[in-house]
């Protein structure tokens, strides 16, 4: 089984290159159990509002970047 830090490394990579936040793609991870099928799906489907809500109780920055494109938390 993965260790925490190889999990936090291996989503880091993944937010990357999709050009994702951190933070969403740590919730994106999150939300799927850390199965990277099915977080692609919720990636590609760019607007999971539980995902969302997850990702920016991580942070405090107002906005937040899904495929390259900008989220705001007033719109979540």
């Amino acid at each position: 089984m993965a260790s925490e830090q190889s999990k936090a490394h291996h989503v880091g990579e993944w937010a990357t290159i999709r050009q994702t936040s951190p933070e969403i793609a740590e919730a994106i991870f999150e939300v799927a159990d850390y199965d990277e099928r099915l977080a692609e799906q919720i990636w590609e489907q760019q607007g999971s509002d539980e995902v969302l809500m997850r990702a920016f109780e991580k942070t405090d920055q107002d906005v937040l970047t899904w495929d390259n494109k900008p989220v705001e938390r007033k719109n979540v």
